[in-house]
């Protein structure tokens, strides 16, 4: 019994001298550093449409947010499906057509797109296949400038419609809701 009070003695003396360091923080700062990392690259890409430079959206206070569907964009130039010019805008106003043909078939162009599109996010909603559902209708997200005339707009609209597109969004610059 004296030998193990020895024994213990001496255990408690080395083990008065090690002191002990504190809690290593050094792994808990990396794992934070990561989140915040995580979180500034994840929620700057929260928009579905980046409209450009010369594309002055309306505002709105929608709350929903648009789709990822064919983009079809209205400036004061130009005519872009997908980012390719189609028509020039001026052709556009001055044309008596209601449906621009060279919208329309860039639009056809486009339908596969559309309908992939459609199927992959009603399955990811519903869950149900085409057969109980039906097949979803395609959709187009129309970025057009504030200051384009509404009779350019209702030309553009008839000709997406007359291709096929039977949902028709117009993009906005979302404010805050009132109350």
């Amino acid at each position: 019994m004296r030998h193990e009070s020895r024994r213990m003695k001496r255990m408690a003396r080395s083990h008065k001298r090690k002191k002990t360091s504190g809690m290593n923080l050094t792994s808990l700062m990396d794992v934070f550093t990561i989140l915040v990392f995580f979180l500034l690259t994840n929620t700057s890409s929260n928009e579905a449409l980046e409209p450009p430079k010369i594309i002055t959206l309306p505002d709105s206070v929608v709350e929903t947010k648009p789709r990822e569907t064919v983009t079809l964009m209205v400036t004061a130039e130009e005519i872009l499906v997908e980012a390719n010019s189609v028509v020039a805008t001026s052709e556009v106003l001055e044309s008596e057509e209601v449906i621009i043909e060279a919208i329309k078939q860039a639009m056809i162009a486009e339908l596969d797109k559309a309908i992939g599109v459609a199927q992959v996010q009603a399955q990811g909603e519903g869950g149900r296949d085409e057969s109980e559902q039906g097949a979803e209708p395609p959709e187009v997200n129309i970025l057009a400038d504030r200051g384009i005339p509404f009779s350019l707009l209702k030309k553009v609209m008839s000709s997406c419609t007359d291709a096929g597109y039977t949902k028709v969004s117009l993009a906005v610059i979302q404010k805050a809701s009132q109350g």
